[in-house]
């Protein structure tokens, strides 16, 4: 998609598909519906007095007003005044960009960004309308025939009108918002794709080739004889059900500055993405219905692959490493039993009690691995417990740390990023719920807390380092008819990155 900026100030002389000005719902315009509508000899306001309460995301489409040139005006509701900020800004924009994908409008402009917003300054306003334009646009076709589908986007030209003054800051935004729009759109066509097709190797080679791609980028793919020499027993234990060979990837962005010898080096900020390519369960077999979904149990590792992407096209000024163990965990006379004792690679015993809380067995040897680059944080991201979505719904991903500068940082992320979080507890008192008796712990405490005794359970790999763990079993994939990936938590941990460096 193409993205620019319009620094015309005659508004209702843009000529355009369709042109997106916001109203408040207490019957507030925004100077860029004040002139739309003083040209329209007060068509907007009519409309709000009659028929539109601009309650933020909804929106209406006005056609050939006269005295406007744009072919269609898109009200958008920005809910009251005194509460419009970043978040309902995002939202806005993701309101517009979806019609324009859905009336499948080739080109469209945006004055949304326009409007002063709390806490968002106009690059941030900007990001926000290129990455929901972006994100909008997508659609999978990978597995359908080469047939053109109906349904294919036409939304391929996206400008903000903004001042000459706020033209630069604007493309700033533009480029980030852009770039993270690619990084959650690669996340969800690798959710998306078929478990047949993204196999552990397939990760692998998409993160050479964004190594090829990008120079700032290095990928490295580990097999199992270098896996089994790093004494990673636990996440091997799972792999052994499945035929695929696992894979242990590593995808360096080193930025431009930090290279060199004598060069300052910051320490790192290290990314951990469960990757598990489908998940039956092992022996603890899932039931059968919407067991096709779970080949979406390697979002984790396609938000870790879409954030490296991103600032490498961003050029973020911070060192970033991206690891994933990736496997499958299916049934087989090879596979884990319940009862089965695995080593970790930090030396601690871990009892299987059920084979389909695999994912921390992945991740931690992950966690273990992570301690060599004395990174300023990790963070990991997995699809692990269906517990989760109990507690939190669709609506926000599950954060847990005992680290309070972190958590804020990455909570304060996802508000800006319109990608939320939820800070959930993490207290000892939950340990107790993962003693064993024939191991140092068990790798399930039971139906109560799930998702808390899955992050103790973590918790116990990250001594070394400041550490967070992002639960996206509810926020990385739809269910139903709009079933298909998400890419969240993308923009928020690129909105994080950026916020660090």
């Amino acid at each position: 998609m193409e993205f620019s900026t319009l620094t015309t100030a005659s508004l209702h002389q843009i000529k355009t598909a369709a042109l997106a000005v916001g109203v408040f719902a207490d019957g507030m315009l925004t100077p860029a519906a004040d002139v739309i509508d003083r040209a329209s000899h007060g068509a907007l306001r009519e409309v709000l007095k009659k028929e539109f309460l601009a309650k933020a995301g909804t929106h209406l489409a006005l056609r050939k007003l006269e005295g406007v040139s744009a072919n269609q005006v898109i009200l958008i509701g920005l809910g009251k005044q005194d509460a419009y900020n970043a978040s309902v800004h995002a939202k806005a924009e993701q309101v517009f960009a979806n019609f324009c994908v859905q009336a499948r409008i080739g080109e469209a402009v945006s004055t949304l960004a326009a409007t002063e917003c709390p806490a968002a300054g106009l690059a941030q306003r900007a990001q926000a309308a290129a990455a929901a334009a972006g994100q909008a646009a997508y659609r999978y076709d990978a597995t359908f025939s080469k047939r053109e589908r109906d349904d294919a986007p036409r939304l391929k030209k996206f400008a903000l009108s903004v001042t000459r003054a706020q033209a630069a800051e604007t493309q700033r935004g533009l480029r980030n918002g852009a770039a993270i729009a690619q990084g959650a759109n690669l996340a969800r066509e690798l959710g998306n794709l078929p478990a047949n097709v993204c196999t552990p190797t397939y990760l692998g080679d998409v993160a050479r080739k964004l190594a090829r791609e990008f120079k700032s980028l290095k990928a490295e793919v580990l097999e199992r004889k270098q896996i089994e020499a790093l004494k990673m027993g636990s996440f091997l234990s799972v792999a052994r059900g499945s035929y695929e060979p696992p894979a242990f990837i590593i995808l360096k962005h080193t930025p431009p500055g930090a290279k060199g010898a004598g060069k300052s080096r910051k320490a790192p900020i290290v990314l951990v993405g469960k990757g598990i390519t489908f998940d039956a369960g092992g022996i603890s077999l899932k039931p059968a219905a919407n067991m096709d979904e779970m080949k979406y149990d390697m979002c984790g590792a396609a938000s870790v692959l879409g954030t490296l992407r991103a600032v490498a096209e961003i050029g973020l000024e911070q060192e970033v490493i991206g690891l994933i163990p990736s496997c499958e965990n299916l049934p087989s006379g090879r596979a884990n039993k319940p009862g089965d004792v695995v080593t970790s690679m930090s030396g601690q015993t871990i009892e299987i009690l059920n084979t389909d809380a695999e994912g921390r067995l992945v991740l931690c040897d992950a966690l273990t691995y992570a301690e060599r680059y004395k990174p300023a944080a990790v963070i990991d991201i997995a699809t692990l417990t269906g517990a989760c979505i109990i507690a939190l719904g669709h609506v926000n991903s599950g954060l847990f740390s005992k680290d309070d500068a972190l958590a804020d940082s990455l909570l304060q992320a996802g508000r800006q990023a319109n990608d939320t979080a939820w800070r959930l507890p993490l207290e000892d008192a939950y340990q107790e719920q993962l003693q064993s008796n024939f191991a140092d712990i068990a790798n399930i405490g039971g139906r109560p807390a799930g998702s808390v005794t899955a992050a103790c359970f973590l918790s116990r790999f990250t001594g070394a380092y400041p550490w967070a763990h992002l639960d996206i079993a509810g926020t990385a994939w739809r269910s139903g008819k709009d079933k298909g990936g998400t890419g969240r938590p993308v923009p928020l941990l690129v909105q994080y990155l950026l916020n660090q460096a």
